[in-house]
């Protein structure tokens, strides 16, 4: 299990990928988001499989506030993305992004957006939120026994999963390729390079804010 948890791990950042060439074909799945909250709620099983394997109470505490924490956003995530399956009434990416030709859903679900956006920052264990590897107590949280190839393969997969969150972020509520009536593959990237550098920035102000 100790060298099967960082693999796991990274498996199931890449799995969510999976969803990336039905965003613009008419061949979409049809059950994407329901496919998305499934795939990231496995999540704690490779958290708590690296830090139960690693035989440290440190490793452990680690996992199972992370553990907690992950489980608790999963709840308001579920919640949040109620809003644009009622709205938009389907399960899949694809419809939810044609849907924002007109208008972003960031515009009539404000306060929704920027709640997503926090949860989000809270999935993938970013500060503030950072209480898998609390440093100044626990060392390094649930990855403090990892080194070499496999401390590698987790934060692969967390920055994976930091990439995959900007993706569909940017789909939900601003509107993936589409920016007011005009759709451009190069405006969609840059919507999701603007998301990962939010999570990177959140990281590196905080609590340093001024």
């Amino acid at each position: 299990p100790y060298f099967i948890a960082p693999i796991f791990s990274l498996i199931l950042a890449l799995l969510l990928w999976q969803l990336y060439p039905s965003l613009y074909s008419t061949s979409y799945f049809k059950w994407g988001i329901l496919f998305f909250l499934c795939v990231s709620g496995l999540n704690v099983y490779g958290t708590l499989l690296a830090g139960w394997s690693s035989n440290s109470k440190y490793a452990l505490l680690g996992s199972l506030r992370a553990i907690a924490q992950t489980i608790s956003y999963e709840v308001s995530m579920a919640l949040v993305l109620l809003f644009p399956l009622f709205l938009v009434g389907s399960f899949s990416f694809f419809e939810v992004g044609e849907s924002q030709e007109s208008i972003w859903l960031s515009f009539l679900m404000l306060p929704v957006s920027f709640i997503w956006f926090v949860t989000c920052v809270a999935e993938t264990n970013r500060a503030p939120f950072d209480f898998a590897e609390g440093e100044s107590e626990l060392v390094s949280g649930f990855n403090i026994e990892y080194g070499s190839a496999g401390f590698a393969l987790i934060f692969l997969a967390e920055y994976a999963n930091i990439l995959v969150m900007s993706l569909f972020s940017s789909i939900l509520f601003f509107g993936g390729s589409y920016m007011f009536f005009f759709e451009s593959d190069i405006m969609f990237m840059f919507k999701i390079l603007f998301f990962a550098f939010l999570f990177i920035w959140v990281r590196g102000s905080y609590p340093r804010f001024r």
